[in-house]
């Protein structure tokens, strides 16, 4: 199977998984670390420290409420070989499932989905298929602490590393708020071991527009932004999602969201008796 492929069918699984993570969003920790007081409502110099932090923490930590929301996207992957745009339908069940199907020339070309217990998904062209934990995902991007609640939030805009008043810096211009992480953020699961310098950037109104993830001790790197934001039936979405991954090799994916529609769907998934099954190592 292409990496392309499972690397788009595990976008599904970014924001929702319950695995072994030391990523996820605490909101009740971060309240716990924040001192807050009164602004005195004078403009922000470059760079101030803010104070009013909790604020800031209930906009950017406090998940939005829904139930389901069914996203028509247009996706484009470069990894250095061509790839066609892709259109898909990302189909989110909150807290349950990332639902994807990915078309190409208007040819169903693959088809996935994630739970809290992990990933499947199929190439219908290659007519192979994976069924695995989050661990493939966090390879392919150079990291070590994607779950199903982190992809939730990747594909919605939302949060997705642990961040708390202890451990980062908030400061605030007229370009919105910055977060920066003045100690190694220290990620440990069953398997590996990682320390990253972790940046985020915020918008005026609070939308994340942009996060940062360095590796001390390697050259992996993973850049997630964000633009276009507007309200959709209360909630604020994204157009446009960026995700580049930087290592011994590179690859960006563009995601392209030209429609939002919150009505339930089915979500058919099962794997033909004659595909092959790819086994992740």
């Amino acid at each position: 199977m292409k990496n392309w492929i499972p690397f788009l069918l595990l976008l599904l699984a970014l924001s929702s998984c319950k695995t072994r993570t030391a990523a996820q969003n605490d909101t009740d920790h971060a309240r716990d670390s924040i001192n807050t007081t009164k602004d005195n409502g004078n403009p922000k110099d470059v760079n101030e420290p803010v104070r009013e932090k909790l604020t800031f923490y209930e906009h950017v930590l406090i998940a939005p409420k829904f139930e389901q929301i069914k996203i028509d996207s247009k996706v484009r992957v470069e990894t250095g070989s061509f790839v066609p745009t892709l259109d898909a339908t990302i189909y989110i069940e909150n807290d349950k499932k990332v639902w994807m199907n990915l078309r190409a020339l208007f040819i169903n070309a693959a088809r996935g989905i994630a739970t809290p217990e992990g990933i499947k998904g199929q190439d219908k062209i290659n007519k192979t298929y994976i069924d695995s934990d989050f661990d493939y995902l966090n390879n392919l991007l150079n990291v070590n602490f994607i779950d199903y609640k982190s992809l939730e939030k990747i594909l919605l805009g939302r949060t997705f590393v642990k961040i708390n008043d202890r451990q980062f810096d908030l400061t605030q211009n007229a370009q919105g708020f910055k977060m920066v992480s003045n100690i190694n953020q220290k990620i440990v699961t069953d398997e590996k071991n990682r320390e990253y310098k972790i940046a985020l950037q915020y918008d005026t109104n609070y939308d994340l527009l942009s996060v940062n993830l360095k590796d001390i001790l390697s050259s992996d790197e993973l850049d997630v932004s964000y633009s276009d934001w507007n309200e959709y039936e209360g909630i604020r979405l994204p157009k446009y999602v960026k995700i580049i991954i930087k290592g011994s090799k590179s690859s960006q994916i563009l995601i392209e969201n030209t429609k939002f529609d919150f009505s339930r769907m089915e979500t058919p998934y099962s794997v033909p008796s004659s595909y092959k099954k790819i086994e992740i190592k």
